[in-house]
Parts: structure tokens; sequence; C-alpha cells
């Protein structure tokens, strides 16, 4: 399983919100870019990126801390937030990011989904953002009818690199992921899953990687920023080594 550290952009800071609320969101960091190059020098080898702002608003925002980002570091990067027509997904692939996740256009224009990734296989996933097993959209303001299992497999078929699936209840609340219903999903679809909020200690990871689903990785935040999880420790769990003994760290060589 792939770790991703998250970088969630807020007028230019790496922040992070507590069950999505923007007026909850915790600064972590002003220079997102040095926080990107630390992950990296860490042993990071996948970034994950969202643009809040870009979220609400239907547009990029935070452009120039992505780029920013960009230019500090060589492993590769997704970002969601804000895209929401061709154009725009075309552009930040050409300015160097790996991925781009799309959101809300996967619930209000599937098409556009199928057409990028159709145009840019291998780049494009799916963010899959639900709050009690619904969809919500356009910054996780609006809520729609719409299973979070059924949005998945409704792009099966198109070519998706991946699922982000995330459990907004569970985000940014240090209180565990959501472990059942994530591998609910996972275990529904053929396309990868990438599992997301609530990771909050060793042990969830351990929970997600033994879930009996077949995930790609998996998302943190603000464990890492808190420091709750090691990141050293956590890379080498979802790599598959032995946890450390519990009330303590592995010893030192």
């Amino acid at each position: 399983m792939i770790l991703y550290p998250a970088i969630d952009l807020k007028d230019g800071n790496c922040v992070r919100l507590y069950k999505g609320e923007m007026a909850q969101a915790t600064v972590f960091n002003d220079d997102p870019a040095a926080q990107a190059r630390a992950f990296e020098e860490a042993g990071c080898s996948w970034l994950h990126l969202v643009d809040l702002n870009g979220a609400f608003e239907g547009a990029p925002v935070n452009g120039a801390a992505v780029e920013a980002i960009l230019s500090e570091v060589s492993v590769p990067t997704q970002l969601g937030g804000g895209i929401r027509d061709m154009a725009t997904v075309e552009r930040w692939l050409a300015r160097g990011l790996t991925r781009v996740i799309l959101g809300t256009a996967a619930v209000e224009d599937p098409a556009l989904v199928r057409e990028a990734a159709r145009a840019f296989p291998g780049q494009v996933a799916v963010g899959v953002d639900a709050r009690g097993g619904r969809v919500a959209t356009r910054g996780w303001a609006e809520e729609t009818d719409v299973q979070a299992v059924d949005l998945a497999r409704s792009f099966e078929d198109a070519g998706v690199a991946a699922i982000i699936y995330t459990d907004i209840n569970r985000d940014g609340a240090m209180r565990g992921p959501n472990v059942q219903a994530t591998a609910a999903l996972a275990n529904a679809v053929s396309i990868p899953v990438i599992a997301s909020g609530g990771v909050a200690s060793l042990d969830d990871l351990i929970a997600l990687r033994t879930c009996g689903a077949p995930l790609d990785g998996v998302i943190s935040g603000r464990a890492l920023y808190d420091r709750a999880i090691d990141l050293g420790e956590a890379l080498s769990i979802l790599r598959g080594a032995e946890p450390p003994p519990r009330g303590g760290r592995r010893p030192s060589p």
C-alpha cells in the first residue's frame, strides 16, 4: 500500500479541516512547498494535494502553491479541488501533475471523467466523498442522493486510474477511518481504491492494510502533522513490515 501524505491548501497555506468545515481549519505550514519537500525527503513516494478554495469556487485558486510544490519535488503528485472542465485537466497535467482528481464533476458531469480518462490514461482519478454513505460535492457543501458505491461502480468501464474514497465525518477528526465502508467499496469495484479520512494511528494503517480488500493506498494528513503517526514507521508498515511492539517504538539498531 502507498502512503499519500495530504497537503490541503487554503489561502496559500497548508491546513487541515475538521470534517470538511472550512471555518475549522488549522494551519500547519505557511510554506506548502517546504512541507512537500519534507515529505519527499522522508521517503514518501506520492503526494496528495487538495485545492480547498478551488473546491468551493469551482476553479483553481491555490495554483501558485501547487506550482511551487511541483517545482520542489520529483515524486508523483495528485491534485483535487476545482477541476471541472477539460481545459483545467489539460493545464494541470501539462504543468507536471501526475494525476488529477475529479470529484464534483464525477457527479455533475460524468462524461468529462470519461473523456479525460480516455485522453490521459492512468492520469485521472475519481474522488468519492461521502457523508453517511451519500456523496457530497462542491467542497463537501452540497449533499446528493447518490450512493458512494453506486458512483464508484458507474466508472468501472471508464478507465480511471483510482477511486479516492473519503468518509467526510472522519476527515480530520482523528477517530479512525471507516474501515468497513472502505473495504465494502473496494470489494465492489475493480478500480484501485485509496482510503481517506480519520487515520489517527499506526493501528489504523494496519486495519486498512488487513481489511480484506485490495486497497491501493491510504491518505493521511493531520496525524502526520500532529506526529501522532511516525512517518518512517507508517511507510514501513504499509510496505508489509511488522508493526512495532505495543507501548513502544522499534529498538534502535
